[in-house]
Order: C-alpha cells, then structure tokens, then sequence
C-alpha cells in the first residue's frame, strides 16, 4: 500500500493523519485511497497497451459505487455476477456496451434484464443455460451475441477456494462439450456465438498459468478457425495476485502484458479481462480500535473491534493482512501477538506476529489491502452493523456509505 507512510511516527494518507479521522469517525470503518486507485489503473493500462484490451471491473471485488465511477471515468467496463451487480454498474454510468454478465447460475429474471439492456455478452458456463439464453431471447424476439466459459483444466498454484480452471472446478464447459456446441449451433435461431470466455482462478502470482491458458486458447481458435466459426472476443478473465506479504513477488504485469500483446498480434482477436483484486486490492484499509489487551501464557490477544463480519478473508481463506499501528513505538511485546475480532468464532482472527510494538486498550491499528473482497464479504454476523466506507483523493475525505444503523437490521 504505497500511499500509507509513517509521518513523525504516525500513519498517514496523503498526508492526513489517521488517527485525526477516528476523532469524527466511529471505528471501524474502511477507507479507500482515489490516488492509489488511479496508479494502479496507468500500471495496467501501460502493459496492456499494444492489445488495447477491454478491461472490466470484476464489480464483485469492491461494490462501492464511486471506486466504479472512477474506474468508469478511465474508461473501463464491468463484469457482473448478479442482476444488483448489473444495475450497481449501469447506475455508476458505465455503458451497456462495456459489461459483460459471467457466472454459472444465472436466473431467467437476470438473462431476460441483460438481454434487455443490450450489455456486451452473457457468459454461459453450460448447456442448459446456453438453450435458456435462446429461449428468452427468443421470447423477446431478438438476437443477442453471447460468450461461452470454457473449462480449460488449469490447476493454478493458488488457494484452492479460489481455483476456477480446474476440470473439478464448478465453472465453465469441457472443451470437448464446448466443441459439441459449436457444431449444433443451427438449432440456436436467436443467439450467436461471438465471444470465447476463461478464468483460471484468483491470486495467481506466477504468469506460467497464463502462458499455458494462451496455449489452450490458441489450439480452440484454430480448431474454431477449420469448422468455420468465428469469434470476436477471447475473454481472459482476471486474477493477477498482488503482495499481501513483504516477501511476496510483484505479479510480472510488463512480461504479461507482452505475452498478451504476442497473442493478440497472431490471433487479430479483441481482448477483454475480468479484473478485480489487482485494481482494488492495495486501495483499501480498515482502521479498528484495540477493544482489550489480553494477556495468556504464550501470547497477548489484541481484541479488536472489527471482525470476520466486516473482512472474512483472513476467517475464509487463511488469507493474512499487515496490521500497522496508527502510532509507531519501538518498545514491543516479549512474547507473540495475534490479534482478533469480537465475533463468537475461534476463526475470527487476522494473524500471528512473533513480534509487534505494544498497544494498549484504545490504541487503534490499520488492517491493510482489504480494497477488494473486503466489504462485499460482510455481513451482519452476530447482529453487527455494516460498517461506513469513506474514499479519499488528494486530501478530501467523502463518506459514500454510512455506518448502518443497529435498529435497520432487527
């Protein structure tokens, strides 16, 4: 998280000091750095600047509408799984044009919506959906252009939560299927095949994975190619990790970039991603206030007042997540430190240090890189409130969600 420095021993942002915000803001509450945000997108777009890629916002990684705004007004598109993410990225202004609806269980009121709005593709992931597709189009007497998910059997080298190109993963189609489908498209009178769909999982930091996706994509277009059929899009998806640890590699976005630019110079194909967590991630935080210090025989908790309600990562996938102090001290605790939530579940923790400077009861830390899969996580566990999202560009601050209120949830 470039933006978050250490000023006279304070963390800071943009050279606003931290701790000043929870003197008018209740913690916790999640921030999100504009600047941050901004860097992020010129970095992605310099790579991927031969290819020209359409480049949509996986919208289910932050839903909070002006981080979507700001990515609308530097000319990215969305990928939506659901009919709110749908009508969340038509209401943050970005065109129909530019959204693209993946995901396997899309219901009748979603596809009849999409078709509707006359959005850039929905993605099916199987038969069923493909013949449901065709149905309501035909019902509402149009010819929609669709993409089709396939499955390409890539196991990538990352949690196996968030593996989706494995053969046993619930998404996309066989190739072999793919391919059946392909040479029954006659009986398809309202919908065309234009658009090739993949995704091999999220938090990939080895572009190996992505070489070999090319690979498999190559020989589908070539097969595609001697059957007649022509695509116009091949949709890479996403998942380009980013470091969460110190010592975690930087995804290798510039020799991606250049993987990609080959492809597309062979293959004269349009380009989409499906891009969340490495536009996102490193934008966010959560600042939480130490409830309690409590000490035990090998370790001290620090009782916060944020938990797996308001960021499950860390309770879902074992993900870890630097914890700074608002305030530096060089004295540090004697024996290890693992902090934890409120939440009535022993999973209800954000990681073990070894070492860590002392805190004490009232002190407050900043959880960092919660800017994707962070607030669309929460939930009202244990009868908790969502918590306020603010963004912040240059040196302004601007609350776009409030805390919400205890009496609105019971």
């Amino acid at each position: 998280m470039d933006f978050l420095k250490f000023k006279n021993n304070k963390l800071s942002v943009n050279n606003i000091d931290l701790k000043k915000i929870t003197k008018s803001k209740k913690t916790p509450y999640y921030f999100y750095s504009f600047d941050q945000l901004n860097k992020n997108i010129i970095k992605l777009k310099s790579a991927f600047k031969s290819s020209n890629p359409l480049i949509c916002f996986a919208v289910k990684a932050n839903s909070n509408i002006e981080v979507i705004k700001e990515l609308k007004n530097k000319g990215l598109g969305a990928d939506v799984v659901s009919l709110g993410e749908l009508k969340l990225a038509l209401k943050a202004g970005i065109k129909a044009e530019k959204i693209v609806f993946s995901g396997v269980g899309k219901s009748i009121d979603e596809i009849e919506f999409a078709i509707k709005k006359g959005i850039l593709s929905i993605n099916a992931e199987s038969k069923n959906e493909i013949d449901l597709i065709n149905a309501v189009s035909q019902k509402l007497k149009k010819i929609i252009n669709i993409g089709i998910r396939i499955n390409p059997n890539i196991k990538a080298d990352t949690n196996k939560k968030i593996t989706t190109g494995d053969k046993i993963n619930k998404f996309g189609i066989s190739i072999d299927d793919f391919y059946k489908i392909i040479k029954s498209k006659s009986h398809y009178k309202n919908i065309n095949i234009n658009l090739l769909s993949v995704h091999i999982g999220s938090q990939i930091k080895d572009i190996i994975f992505y070489k070999k996706l090319l690979i498999v994509i190559e020989k589908i277009l070539k097969n595609l190619k001697k059957q007649n059929h022509n695509i116009q899009y091949v949709d890479l998806g996403g998942g380009m990790g980013i470091p969460y640890f110190k010592t975690d590699k930087e995804f290798n976005i510039r020799k991606f970039g250049k993987m990609v630019d080959q492809f597309y110079r062979k293959q004269k194909i349009k380009i989409i991603f499906e891009i969340g967590r490495y536009l996102v991630g490193n934008i966010g935080a959560i600042i939480s206030k130490v409830i309690y210090v409590k000490k035990t025989k090998d370790r001290y908790f620090i009782i916060l007042d944020t938990g797996m309600n308001d960021m499950a990562r860390s309770a879902i996938y074992e993900a870890f997540h630097e914890i700074l102090p608002l305030e530096k001290n060089t004295k540090k605790f004697k024996i290890k430190v693992e902090f934890v939530g409120p939440i009535c579940e022993s999973s209800d923790t954000f990681g073990l240090y070894k070492s860590y400077p002392i805190l004490k009861d009232g002190d407050f830390v900043c959880i960092t890189n919660c800017g994707a899969y962070g607030r669309t996580l929460s939930s009202n566990y244990n009868m908790r409130p969502l918590i306020e999202e603010l963004v912040i560009k240059r040196n302004k601050i601007k609350t776009v969600r409030k805390r919400q209120k205890i009496e609105n949830i019971i």
